[in-house]
Formats: structure tokens, sequence, C-alpha cells
């Protein structure tokens, strides 16, 4: 009996201090790339293209910051990220729960059909110049809307969220339907508060492609610089400096201070400065990044 005790101590000890060792080894190969970028922001950026740099900067500089915060349209487009970023989580949020409730309902008689019909429109679609003109008969291009109404419903958001649904207690809305509650109510006040979790990561999910996009900003509001969007404006600083560092005589012309930024540390600027908000908005969702909310609901 001792033995066995002393074995399983052992054992213990040691799964202990490597599953610690595998776990500091995982936040180091997580973090390095975020602490290397910020790193490069913060390096000269003609001391930068030596190479070198991991985890501070070898020659600090702040002109990477200054010129990406000196753009011209900077606010505004700041502006326009801002605000379809949350108007157009939120409505695809709303959309997207509703659709799939619907369709997660057993007596909905057609919830096969409809959920073929969208897992088609993942992997099949009209084409660049086709949507163009949809959108530009639907006078959606050259407005803000554009960055809202295409994304509100999303075949693969729709369907994880009607998996989740699916797989809550079916004792739960048997249970309001004998008191009473009506379809409406019972997605406000019994399906929803349970799809926390998974609305939560449907909200980072659309979130984050929001902030990121700016092929839609080029593609469709090109011409329009009061709808253009952060990414956008980042996209286009980053080409002008790519093409200015390629161009020996306009590199002699910059002089020595503009010469201090490259293409390498404007983009790792860019990255911080765009990477920023999400970091920030992560931890207000990680808590609910959890299962097992039904758990006590149901007594069976």
């Amino acid at each position: 009996m001792n033995t066995r005790k002393v074995k399983s101590s052992t054992g213990s000890k040691v799964f202990t201090i490597l599953n610690s060792l595998f776990m500091i080894a995982f936040v180091v190969i997580t973090l390095y790339p975020v602490l290397n970028t910020v790193a490069v922001s913060f390096n000269d950026g003609i001391d930068a293209v030596r190479g070198g740099i991991y985890l501070w900067p070898r020659k600090f500089a702040i002109k990477n910051y200054q010129t990406v915060l000196a753009m011209e349209n900077l606010i505004t487009g700041a502006k326009i990220t801002v605000a379809r970023t949350v108007l157009g989580t939120a409505t695809a949020l709303v959309v997207n729960a509703l659709l799939a409730y619907v369709v997660s309902r057993k007596r909905f008689l057609f919830k096969s059909q409809l959920s073929l019909f969208w897992v088609v429109t993942m992997y099949v679609n009209g084409g660049l110049i086709p949507v163009f003109l949809l959108y530009r008969n639907l006078h959606l291009t050259g407005t803000f809307w554009v960055y809202v109404i295409p994304g509100m419903v999303s075949a693969w958001n729709m369907l994880v969220l009607r998996t989740y649904m699916l797989g809550l207690p079916d004792s739960l809305e048997e249970s309001a339907q004998l008191d009473g509650a009506g379809y409406m109510t019972i997605f406000l006040k019994i399906i929803s508060p349970l799809c926390k979790p998974v609305y939560a990561t449907i909200v980072l999910f659309v979130a984050v492609g929001h902030w990121n996009s700016w092929f839609d900003a080029m593609l469709y509001n090109r011409m329009k610089t009061e709808y253009t969007t952060l990414q956008y404006e980042l996209m286009k600083l980053l080409s002008s400096v790519m093409q200015q560092s390629g161009s020996a005589a306009s590199a002699s012309e910059r002089g020595s201070a503009a010469a201090a930024i490259t293409p390498l540390t404007i983009r790792a600027a860019a990255t911080v400065v765009t990477m920023l908000p999400i970091i920030c908005l992560y931890p207000f969702l990680q808590r609910y990044f959890v299962t097992g909310l039904t758990i006590g609901g149901v007594k069976e």
C-alpha cells in the first residue's frame, strides 16, 4: 500500500512539473509574436531591417506611430470602423440568432431544406462582379450600409447557433409553453440566456471580421472618403511606404528623418494599433466561453 502511494505521489509530481513546463512553453510561443511585433513597432526603421530584434527594441523610436497617427483620414476611418463593427455585430447576432431559433424548432416543416440551402451558399457564390453589380443595383455602393447589410446573415454563424440550440433540453421549452409562453418569449427569456457562451463566440468572430475588413471599402467606397475604414487607410499607408522604400530616388529625397520608417516597422505599428481594441474586448467575452450552463436547469 505504501509503495503504491509513493509511486502515485511521484507520478503526480512528475506530471505537475511536465504540465507546468508545457504550459509555460505554450504561453511563451503564444505571446512571442505579439511582443516581437510591439518591439519592432518601437524600433527605428533602418535599424530594424538588420533583424535581430526579439522582445525589446534595439534603437527606440516613435516615428512609426507618429506616421500612422498622422494619417489624413485616420479619425474618419476609425469612426466608420467602430460604427460598422458595433452595428454590424449587433444586427448579425440578432438576425442569425432568430434564424437559428426558427430552424432549430422541431415543429418547423422546412428546417432541413433551409439548412441545406444555407450550407450550399457556403461553397457556391455568384462571383465578385455579379455581387458588385447586385450591390450597385440595390444602391448599396457608395453608402455606409454596404458594410452592414450584406454581412447580416452568415450560414456558418447560423449553423453554429442552431447546433448549440439543438443541444438545449426540450423540457425547457415545453415547460414554458405549458405556462402560456409564446415563441418570442421563449426565445428572449429562456433560449437566449442559455446561449450566452455561443453568443459571445459569434460576437467575437463577427466583430473581428468587421474590424479587420478593408477589401469592401476599397471595392465599394473607394471614391467615398467619408466612408473609408481604418484598415483601408492603413493598407494605403503601407502601400505608399513600400513604394517609397523601393525607389532610391525617393529615399534620398525624404531625408534621414523620414527614412527612419520602413514597411517592416510601419506594418508592425499598424498591427499594434489595429489589434489593441480586440485585445481590450476579449477579456469581457472570455468569461462566457464556458459550457454546461443548462446543468441543473432541468430535473429529469
